[in-house]
């Protein structure tokens, strides 16, 4: 990115202050990130990011992208707009139309950013690929993202988030994609959606903004895709994933269109999203032995069934980014077959499960008990007070231990006292338990992280 604010001005049908010529190369909506060089977005949200200017000129900022109700000190090279988000986003369409990659557009209820890693390892081996950083996933996050690829960027992969309707038909819309992905439909935001067949309605909002002959991707085994009205023309379906996959802790093995594949991955499940990275390949000219090749060792986003190494030597796998009952359900029934010797869950809410979210917890008890764990772990009042509750009328009382969501600290004591060399301590929760905290104070100060993915 190498913007005037002249250029920035055009793009946003903002007005000028200061010289037009002074350019900026790098966007910013947090002054504590700031760059030299940045174009600082003053975004009006919780906080009003105006009261930020100055320490995002001091930061480095060469110019401010500002509302037209704040005032603003009349020497700040700046561009002044009727809406500061709609001014980024406007100025994102802009940077896309100049570049002109592929877009590959990916949602889902559950493993859209291990299918994004995916994708984009697979379609790196060609092109020169950007992939959406962490998960800006959002309306900010997405035209930030876009900003913030390399001129020289052939191939943009972007990871779709959603959470109310019309979420994604704004997002697709910005982005124009050449082939999107749908990879699942799950439970995730029935607190909002009431149904699955709301959520299928909603993640399919993602074609919104497919380009005409554009591609879209379903699982073969979604009839609420399957059978969904208007899908276009080109909709390819992938998956199930083969019975025959074998399954370890450091990797999974399964064979497509007779091509042997193995991904470093836990489960399974895990082998769907891999069918779909598999498809889009395909559809970017890729040979499978060059996808396969490509997806034996991809990047994986941290937390997402991320294999490290604590303090004491165990074995941790973090899966601590989101969570839901289908994907936690899999997860418990890869380390089950695994035979998993002593094993440790810890496992947090499941959060924006709605009225459902009681049952969907204490649904979880049979997937636990199989996995036959040495301990449990649960945090959080949906585990505490209904995964807890049925899982004591099963285990002894001293191998499951309860703790509310601002008791993080005394697990971390706990876990760090419990737990032995030769054990394998699993985390899942949704992001907003903040399980994060304890995956770190478990490896901290090991100097070196084990694993696949550390």
């Amino acid at each position: 990115m190498n913007l005037s604010l002249q250029t920035i001005a055009q793009a946003t049908k903002g007005s000028l202050q200061g010289p037009a010529e002074q350019t900026v190369t790098g966007v910013a909506f947090d002054s504590r990130q700031v760059k030299a060089g940045d174009l600082f977005v003053a975004l009006v949200g919780d906080q009003d990011g105006h009261d930020y200017i100055d320490q995002a000129l001091k930061n480095g900022a060469t110019g401010v992208l500002a509302q037209t109700q704040h005032v603003i000190d009349g020497a700040v090279p700046a561009v002044v707009v009727d809406d500061t988000l709609v001014g980024l986003q406007e100025l994102a369409k802009f940077h896309l139309q100049t570049i002109q990659p592929k877009v590959v557009a990916i949602t889902g209820s559950n493993g859209k950013t291990t299918t994004k890693d995916m994708v984009a390892a697979i379609l790196a081996t060609k092109y020169q690929t950007f992939k959406t950083p962490a998960n800006f996933n959002n309306e900010i996050g997405l035209p930030v993202t876009i900003l913030t690829m390399p001129e020289t960027t052939e191939v943009l992969v972007l990871e779709m988030g959603m959470d109310r309707p019309g979420q994604l038909t704004a997002l697709s819309t910005l982005a124009q994609p050449d082939l999107a992905v749908i990879t699942m439909i799950g439970e995730a935001h029935l607190e909002f959606f009431k149904t699955r067949a709301n959520i299928a309605r909603a993640k399919l909002e993602i074609i919104a903004g497919l380009k005409p002959g554009g591609e879209l991707l379903i699982p073969k085994d979604e009839p609420l895709l399957q059978d969904a009205e208007g899908l276009p023309a080109n909709t390819v379906s992938f998956g199930p994933e083969p019975k025959d996959c074998v399954e370890t802790l450091q990797e999974t093995k399964f064979s497509d269109q007779g091509q042997e594949f193995a991904i470093p991955l836990l489960g399974r499940y895990n082998v769907r999203n891999a069918l779909a990275a598999i498809r889009v390949g395909q559809a970017f000219d890729l040979d499978l032995q060059t996808i396969a090749s490509a997806l034996k060792n991809f990047a994986l986003t941290k937390n997402r069934t991320q294999l490290l190494t604590a303090a004491n030597g165990a074995m941790v796998i973090s899966d601590v980014y989101n969570a839901n009952p289908t994907a936690t359900k899999e997860v418990l029934a890869a380390l089950a077959k695994d035979h998993t010797e002593n094993l440790v869950l810890v496992l947090g809410d499941m959060l924006e499960l709605g009225e459902a979210a009681p049952a969907l917890h204490a649904g979880l008890k049979e997937a636990v008990l199989q996995s036959q764990p040495k301990a449990v772990y649960l945090v959080g009042p949906l585990m505490v007070e209904n995964l807890g509750t049925v899982l004591k009328e099963t285990l002894p009382s001293d191998q499951v231990h309860l703790y509310q969501t601002d008791q993080l600290e005394a697990l971390m004591t706990d876990l760090t006292k419990d737990l032995d060399s030769n054990d394998c301590i699993f985390l899942k929760a949704s992001h907003g338990i903040h399980l994060e905290k304890v995956v770190d104070h478990l490896v901290a100060n090991q100097g070196k992280q084990g694993g696949i993915h550390a």
